[in-house]
């Protein structure tokens, strides 16, 4: 293994291990979940983005919210306001089309504006169910509440089959990512009105690593009236892998993906793109044994991503059967079109402003892909701004962009709202 190599893992192990704050920092528990919609078989009706059950989560005040990010490294100079957070369960549709249900995290600021924008964040990837927003105090949390303290709602979803999601995750599922995206939005509004702190409408979309192609794949759907409650206002994806076929699957072969990330991103793409594109019969003509008899396994969303890879292969070439590691660089058939299925979020003319941030030293998801992406929009004559953050490598990227993202968008929220700025104390009987 590179130094390079070792270096990614201890940075991916060290941002997994982020736990919340001791103490003084406890979670403040307001008491068990309310249910403002019918529990499941009261109704045969499934309505997407039907609000099941609020669970509150979190609260902290302004002072606990700068110290969770300093604990972080990350810069806390826009904490305004504490923040509540909640657990949504709500129902959605499965890849097929199929009633499910799924979670995600409501964040709410404690003061501020009393009509709120909201902020869709769409997270990174993941294989354990229980690091997804609603379900651990981790890495994923950290947009939701610097986004919140700034004055805004945010609706983070969980994506299918994490949190407390039923079935398995399917990875990099563009189509399903936006629905459960967009039903999350949703139910957050129904929260939200309940919480006493309405929606306005007004929205943001931004998302790390597989969330900021999600993040360009929602804000898309929306512009083709998805649902035309939600006014898209400005993207703003963190280090997307916008272009698989082109950028990043090649990337795996040729070195810009470090060995352990690229091990870990292929063998999850191929388990999970198997349920819907039958990529192989049996993992046996895709993974060299021993990892044949236990690759399916270890995406059940019961294992943590060190104990997958320390189950698999240490590169790409010993973890794949020679035809597959060829096939996947000459891509054809179900392969292609399970690639192609995730690409295209870039082509679209937004028109609202959109910054696309990435790291020069990413070796999960090469620059490349935010070069790619842009070139794509400025053709269809979008408005777009790439931010190089210079020499970082993935976790660093979104270290160093989640704060610029939130002052981008007081930016954004300033040219429209001048009144914004306006206080408003958060009703006494919010949890």
């Amino acid at each position: 293994m590179s130094d390079g190599t070792r270096k990614s893992r201890k940075t991916r192990t060290s941002w997994r291990a982020w736990r919340g704050l001791a103490g003084a920092a406890a979670l403040l528990l307001a008491g068990l979940a309310v249910a403002p919609a019918a529990v499941a078989g009261e109704q045969q009706h499934v309505r997407r983005g039907e609000l099941v059950a609020v669970t509150p989560l979190a609260r902290y005040d302004a002072g606990l919210v700068r110290r969770y990010m300093k604990e972080r490294d990350i810069v806390a100079d826009s904490v305004r306001y504490g923040v509540r957070a909640y657990r949504l369960t709500y129902r959605t549709v499965d890849p097929y089309g199929n009633p499910t249900t799924a979670t995600g995290l409501l964040t709410l600021p404690t003061g501020g504006a009393h009509r709120l924008d909201v902020v869709s964040d769409t997270h990174g990837t993941m294989v354990k169910r229980t690091d997804a927003p609603s379900a651990g105090e981790d890495l994923n949390r950290v947009p939701s509440y610097l986004n919140a303290s700034a004055g805004r709602a945010v609706a983070a979803p969980d994506y299918l089959g994490l949190g407390e999601g039923p079935g398995p995750h399917p990875y990099m599922d563009t189509g399903s990512s936006v629905t459960a995206s967009l039903d999350m939005l949703r139910a957050a509004r129904t929260a939200a009105a309940g919480l006493g702190r309405p929606l306005n409408g007004n929205l943001y979309a931004t998302g790390f690593s597989q969330g900021g192609q999600v993040a360009m794949a929602l804000g898309k759907a929306l512009s083709q009236g998805a649902d035309q409650h939600f006014r898209l206002k400005a993207l703003a994806p963190i280090s997307g892998p916008y272009d698989l076929e082109g950028t990043e699957m090649p990337a795996l072969f040729d070195g810009r993906v470090n060995d352990t990330s690229g091990v870990l991103y292929i063998s999850y793409w191929l388990v999970a793109q198997n349920r819907l594109h039958h990529l192989y019969d049996t993992p046996g003509e895709v993974f060299r044994e021993p990892y044949a008899d236990r690759v399916e396994s270890l995406y059940d969303g019961d294992h943590d991503e060190d104990d997958v890879l320390a189950q698999l292969a240490p590169t790409v070439k010993r973890l794949l059967t020679p035809a597959a590691y060829e096939r996947l660089q000459h891509p054809t058939g179900a392969l292609l079109t399970a690639m192609r299925a995730a690409d295209h979020t870039c082509a679209w003319k937004p028109v609202v402003p959109v910054r696309l941030y990435a790291g020069d030293k990413d070796t999960d998801v090469p620059f490349g892909n935010a070069r790619t992406c842009a070139r794509t929009l400025a053709g269809q004559g979008a408005r777009v701004r790439v931010v190089d953050q210079g020499a970082v490598d993935h976790f660093g990227s979104f270290a160093v962009s989640a704060p610029q993202v939130v002052r981008y968008f007081d930016g954004i929220r300033d040219q429209y709202q001048p009144l914004a700025c306006q206080k408003a104390q958060a009703p006494a009987g919010l949890p």
